[in-house]
């Protein structure tokens, strides 16, 4: 008879905190990173298609010496196998604005 009490003890909490976890709402703060501005053709691609899945600070945070292998690399990861939604055709332009302005090509 104990087990039973205890297994309707657990039952009671576990939809309760399922409960209580349906009402709590999460309120992000607004994005304060963005994409450099540029005239590549890459730029409005990576804005269009990049700040779906995460925000730009993830591309401010990768170190400036990477190379265009490195950017043609995780933009491809990030088209297979995550999944984003963007054309193949675009990842050239892409790779060359994310090189360019933050990595190992760009401007000093």
């Amino acid at each position: 008879m104990g087990r039973t009490r205890l297994a309707c003890i657990l039952a009671l909490a576990g939809a309760w905190s399922i409960a209580i976890t349906a009402q709590v709402a999460i309120t992000l703060p607004p994005e304060t990173a963005a994409y450099r501005p540029s005239d590549l053709p890459g730029y409005e691609l990576v804005r269009q298609n990049c700040v779906l899945c995460h925000s730009a600070q993830y591309v401010l945070t990768q170190p400036a010496t990477m190379t265009r292998a490195y950017w043609d690399t995780t933009v491809k990861k990030m088209k297979r196998p995550f999944g984003a939604p963007f054309p193949e055709a675009d990842i050239p332009a892409m790779v060359d604005y994310l090189v360019r302005t933050y990595g190992a090509e760009r401007p000093r």
